[in-house]
């Protein structure tokens, strides 16, 4: 599930109903359970693809340092002359690793996985004080009644 789908999916869950609160404090561990295990399960692709890039880090490495076998680069899809047949000093080279399209789509995933276990984090911390806001609800109307 992508972050885009989970905000509207909060959107709606996050909705407390103010003519029967109970039935909302009923219903927020099965909230918990449900944001808990999306947040679990994006942690464990926030891993993986931190250990996918590191992988094709070395790939590149490799490659951009011309030690990757010519059938490798091949086999990657890569063209056998990552400078096109310009001469790079060894202090340039970052330049060029820092702008490969593939690294960058991979920190780009990585990145939207932690924004995503980041609003993951809020939602379930949000549900952990839920009853409270519901306490406060219930004691609101209390007041209002004057008891």
């Amino acid at each position: 599930m992508n972050l885009e789908n989970i905000l509207k999916e909060w959107q709606v869950d996050c909705q407390i109903d103010n003519s029967h609160p109970d039935e909302s404090s009923r219903k927020t561990p099965e909230l918990h359970a449900k944001y808990l295990s999306l947040l679990s399960g994006s942690k464990m692709l926030l891993k993986q693809a931190e250990f996918e890039q590191k992988k094709l880090m070395k790939q590149k490495w490799l490659w951009y340092n011309g030690k990757m076998s010519e059938e490798e680069v091949t086999k990657l899809g890569w063209d056998p002359d990552p400078f096109d047949g310009l001469k790079i000093l060894k202090g340039e080279m970052e330049h060029y690793v820092e702008a490969d399209p593939e690294l960058i789509a991979s920190e780009a995933k990585i990145e939207m996985l932690k924004t995503k276990i980041d609003t993951l984090k809020e939602i379930v911390t949000n549900l952990n004080w839920r009853h409270q806001t519901i306490s406060n609800m219930i004691k609101w109307r209390q007041f209002e009644a004057g008891f």
